[in-house]
């Protein structure tokens, strides 16, 4: 009877340590599946804030005019172009001013009276990723007077 009940503790014993065992296998995967997330998210906010001043500066070296037009999309991928991009980056520019010669699509206002405000950009830029085992998509939004 003794020899009986002993061998039904270190089964439930077993069974016990095993169960923790498993328990912490899982929240270490998980641990590093977050981690790997967290580290692409950030990247994707860092790829948006410099995509965001990347179309200032393309915006600085446009010449608007009735024969070039508006800048309106540029669309770019991080590391590289092709088949090893992690990352898409997607930036829409939307103006505010007065006789614009950009397409009705990409002008949000064309009869700004003011001086100050003509010529007004908003940015929108959208970095995704489906690198991450969740899919990863950032958008960032800016009023800029370049």
């Amino acid at each position: 009877m003794r020899s009986g009940f002993s061998m039904i503790t270190a089964i439930i014993f077993i069974v016990l340590v095993a169960t923790l065992g498993m328990l912490a296998l899982s929240l270490s995967t998980q641990t590093t599946k977050q981690t790997t997330d967290l580290f692409l998210r950030e990247q994707a906010e860092l790829l948006a804030q410099s995509a965001t001043e990347f179309a200032l500066l393309a915006f600085s070296g446009h010449d608007i005019n009735a024969t070039n037009g508006c800048l309106q999309e540029i669309n770019a991928q991080y590391p590289e172009a092709g088949i090893n991009a992690l990352f898409d980056i997607n930036i829409t520019l939307r103006y505010l001013g007065r006789g614009l010669p950009c397409d009705a699509g990409f002008i949000i206002d064309n009869n700004i009276t003011t001086n100050d405000s003509n010529l007004t950009l908003i940015i929108d830029t959208v970095v995704t990723s489906s690198a991450a085992t969740e899919p990863i998509r950032f958008h960032r939004r800016t009023l800029q007077k370049p």
